[in-house]
């Protein structure tokens, strides 16, 4: 694992929202280094420092913070963004040892084509993007391959199956999918012709029933016949 060097300035530990938004403006980051026997210290580190440390040696550097109260070795835990501006906003430092083997997430590179994909047009699935693993901070890679280059259809790698550097404890289950390809999905498409054609032809039809109906009683004036009369109201009997 790569060590780099960076600079960081003391804080005051209390700042006001206006105070750190004014230096967030100056593209520093609020940080806290903490852990080991020391106490809490509140820094602030230059923004395209670090994202260049992080660039350079991954997530799991060592990063040797130098800063007016001494010099702290540390690994960056965690690192918060803004939502929208996705601009760095807080960094957490914690301070360790390189003598004592400590507990990190390592990123999971696939690399290689899947045949399964290639070929058989499955598609590949990430089911686990990083292995949670115990080592020495000299120890912890940058990331871990996983090589899919003969992976099949319906075909995984589970943890169990990565190859993992020397002096690197995984503390995953041995059994958890790591990738897999997945059959294509087929969608059915129902026949949209014949749905709409059959509703078409009883409209028609009614249509046609509707004007030989209609047309019946000018055929008939055409030809000159009459209406047909009315019965004659039946007269009464007269009683005797």
């Amino acid at each position: 694992m790569q060590e780099i060097k960076l600079r960081a300035e003391i804080r005051n530990q209390r700042g006001t929202r206006k105070e750190l938004s004014a230096i967030r403006k100056d593209r520093k980051i609020p940080a806290v280094i903490y852990g080991g026997e020391k106490p809490p210290l509140s820094v602030l580190v230059v923004e395209t420092e670090l994202l260049k440390a992080t660039r350079t040696g991954g997530t799991n550097a060592i990063l040797h913070l130098e800063h007016p109260e001494g010099k702290d070795t540390v690994i960056l835990k965690s690192l918060q963004r803004h939502a929208v501006t996705q601009q760095p906003v807080h960094a957490d430092f914690q301070r360790i040892s390189l003598r004592e083997k400590i507990e990190v997430r390592v990123p999971l590179h696939v690399v290689g084509e899947a045949p399964g994909v290639k070929l058989q047009g499955g598609v590949l699935e990430h089911a686990l993007r990083e292995l949670r693993v115990r080592a020495l901070p000299t120890a912890i890679p940058q990331h871990i391959e996983i090589d899919v280059s003969r992976l099949e259809i319906n075909h995984n790698i589970l943890v169990k199956d990565v190859t993992i550097p020397a002096g690197v404890e995984v503390l995953d289950s041995p059994e958890h999918i790591v990738v897999n390809i997945l059959q294509p999905r087929v969608e059915e498409v129902a026949p949209a012709e014949a749905a709409v054609a059959e509703p078409e032809v009883i409209a028609k039809g009614k249509k046609e029933e509707e004007g030989a109906e209609g047309a019946a009683e000018p055929e008939a004036k055409a030809k000159g016949g009459a209406p047909a009369a009315a019965p004659a109201p039946a007269q009464k009997k007269e009683g005797k």
